[in-house]
């Protein structure tokens, strides 16, 4: 920017976006200047370099309100993550899966492990029918992201929410 742009030769874009050709670095200095602006290095890289005459610190804020209102429309997902036991009694699963129907349908990603304590782990199909069961009672809104895998004593599975609770909710 300015002073220290090294090269002798630089192409020039004006403020206007026309383009004022090759140039001397020291004559393009001088015209950015006798308009109150600033001589920025737009591509260092090309043969010779280019620069555009522009007011800086007013680019800089316009960019940094883009990035702001950009982060804004951005949604995140969060997982959730809910426990279970292979021994998980019906009223119990009942209440969790209200809680995992909830977390779907604000958007966000549910993580359903089963943990294995003791000689629990001699039986993972009673947590493999436990997380079936929960994926039959959530399938009109949930659908399975990745089957269920053991990972130690931890039999997990990622539920995502479907695509069209989202575009209800939106209607509404």
């Amino acid at each position: 920017m300015n002073r220290r742009i090294r090269v002798p030769q630089v192409r020039v874009i004006g403020a206007d976006g026309a383009q004022l050709g090759v140039l001397d670095t020291s004559e393009a200095l001088r015209i950015a200047e006798e308009g109150g602006l600033d001589l920025v290095e737009v591509s260092p890289k090309a043969m010779p370099p280019v620069c555009k005459i522009m007011d800086y610190g007013k680019f800089k804020y316009e960019d940094s309100k883009k990035r702001k209102d950009a982060k804004k429309h951005q949604s995140t997902v969060t997982y959730k993550e809910i426990k279970f036991r292979p021994k998980t009694d019906a009223h119990d699963l009942d209440f969790k899966v209200k809680h995992i129907r909830r977390f779907l349908s604000e958007g966000n990603k549910a993580r359903l492990v089963v943990i294995f304590r003791g000689r629990e782990i001699v039986h993972p199909e009673t947590g493999q029918a436990m997380l079936k069961k929960v994926v039959e009672l959530t399938q009109d809104i949930a659908m399975v992201e990745n089957n269920p895998r053991m990972e130690g004593r931890l039999l997990h599975i990622m539920l995502s929410p479907r695509q069209q609770p989202q575009a209800q909710a939106q209607s509404h």
